[in-house]
């Protein structure tokens, strides 16, 4: 275990064999069961995988440490990224056509199963919370920045103030001079993104109502969340590159936005003048 350097870009299974006699013994109890359950350890959560083998989530964390990797997650997408492209290898598209259209029911089948398991009362409060809001704090990170920053655009061209950035320093600011009816708007897929989960305790600090959108519903950040979204619709396995799809999520924003319309607050304060002035510069 002494060069780590490369240590992505190896096989997470072979990393675990070549250093097993090295780790400690509870660390052994980790390692054994993701050797024996490879398919299905890649799915759990790190609170999950200490239950199933019997130790805390700290032994976890430092059997990852050991083998060379910067933490579970990162453990966990190697180990995800080796089972993708072996189950990969061989697989064809036989019919084009057929697919296109597999591909497309799926995402039918995922929007309909999120639509299901949500909780009516918990949607219109987060709607009611929206609308009435003095300004929305809409905090994310990586990735999902992108969605904070539609959200944030559509809900001002509503009439609804928002504030969103993909720097901490800014949202942290913004959610730290907050109105007591002010909100806060939390988007992570993982629900473990650290900066985001310190938005989310500021905002409990200062008594701040919040909602958070995220795929587990078991992650940290649903414990500061008054109101959770969960975006995983069908259970699937974890697969690397899925991973950057962020389809729930946005599905789940636009269905809050599509809610949120008011036509009298937009006539109110003129929140369609913008589009008016920019459509000088269009043909």
């Amino acid at each position: 275990m002494d060069d780590k350097t490369n240590i992505v870009d190896q096989e997470v299974l072979t990393v675990i064999r070549e250093n097993y006699t090295e780790i400690f013994p509870a660390e052994k109890k980790v390692a054994d069961l993701i050797l024996r359950k490879p398919q299905e350890v890649v799915n759990y959560k790190v609170s999950e995988l200490a239950r199933a083998s019997g130790v805390s989530d700290a032994t976890i964390v430092r059997m990852c440490h050991h083998l060379g990797y910067s933490g579970y997650y990162q453990f966990r997408i190697a180990l995800a990224r080796d089972l993708g492209k072996n189950h990969s290898k061989g697989l064809e598209i036989k019919d084009p056509g057929d697919a296109v259209k597999r591909l497309f029911e799926d995402f039918a089948e995922t929007m309909i199963a999120i639509g299901k398991q949500f909780d009516q009362e918990t949607v219109c409060t987060c709607i009611d919370l929206i609308k009435n809001a003095g300004t929305v704090h809409i905090i994310s990170m990586g990735n999902t920045t992108n969605l904070a920053r539609y959200m944030g655009f559509r809900l001002e061209r509503l009439g609804i103030r928002s504030t969103y950035s993909e720097l901490p320093e800014y949202y942290i600011n913004h959610i730290n001079l907050s109105d007591k009816n002010d909100i806060v708007l939390a988007i992570s897929k993982s629900g473990t993104s650290k900066r985001v989960l310190d938005g989310m305790r500021l905002a409990k600090e200062k008594k701040l109502k919040t909602i958070a959108i995220t795929a587990s519903a078991q992650s940290e950040i649903t414990e500061f969340a008054d109101y959770v979204l969960i975006s995983s619709g069908k259970q699937e396995p974890l697969n690397v590159y899925k991973g950057y799809s962020y389809l729930n999520e946005f599905v789940i924003i636009d269905a809050l936005l599509n809610f949120t319309v008011n036509e009298e607050l937009i006539k109110m304060k003129r929140a369609d003048r913008p589009e008016l002035l920019l459509a000088e510069s269009k043909l």
